[in-house]
């Protein structure tokens, strides 16, 4: 099986950028390659360009690498544009301190707010004030404590903002796709006879 179709994780995508000399995390990356799949329908040379300007190199060091990169962008499209709405930013799990989690949805939002400010203002005089919103509060995101301690309410709390910057996020590419992933509208009524 190609490794372009394998699932790609955070520690697989950092030991890839460590392969090329990077000690940067991946989750500004993924921030930014999530808006740039909503806002730019950014394409697979696109990404890679992107990747290797952040890496500091003219091109994937080998064709493994080259697909691991390739394989993150096409699961991240996949599960933003999937009817089930399964997208999951890319950051540290549970092998990672609560400290260094909550500094990946730092970077995280940082990447993404970074494409949304970048487009300038004419997308987001067609967002629904929900969309406006979820956008406006990720700006809150960024400034967060990342100096948690490990304890449950940490825990819940940065569950709760890692799921309203996954919501937003989808929130963003739905809008920008109508219709994919094909969801129900409840809020529209059908016609009438």
């Amino acid at each position: 099986m190609s490794l372009i179709n394998e699932r790609q994780d955070f520690s697989t995508i950092a030991d890839t950028f460590l392969l090329h000399g990077s000690m940067q995390s991946p989750a500004f990356l993924d921030g930014r390659l999530c808006a740039s799949l909503a806002l730019h329908d950014l394409d697979a040379e696109g990404w890679l360009e992107t990747v290797c300007v952040n890496l500091g190199v003219e091109q994937p060091r080998d064709e493994p690498s080259a697909e691991r990169l390739l394989g993150w962008r096409r699961q991240t499209l996949e599960a933003l544009s999937a009817a089930e709405m399964n997208y999951e930013p890319l950051l540290p799990d549970e092998l990672f301190s609560l400290a260094e989690r909550a500094q990946g949805l730092q970077e995280w939002t940082l990447g993404f707010l970074e494409v949304v400010r970048d487009a300038g203002d004419e997308p987001r005089k067609q967002w629904s004030e929900a969309l406006r919103e979820a956008i406006d509060d990720l700006g809150g995101l960024a400034d967060i404590e990342t100096d948690l301690e490990d304890n449950a309410e940490n825990e819940n709390d940065l569950f709760a903002l890692t799921e309203h910057a996954r919501m937003a996020a989808m929130l963003l590419y739905t809008e920008q796709h109508p219709g994919k992933p094909q969801v129900e509208q409840v809020d529209e009524p059908g016609p009438t006879h």
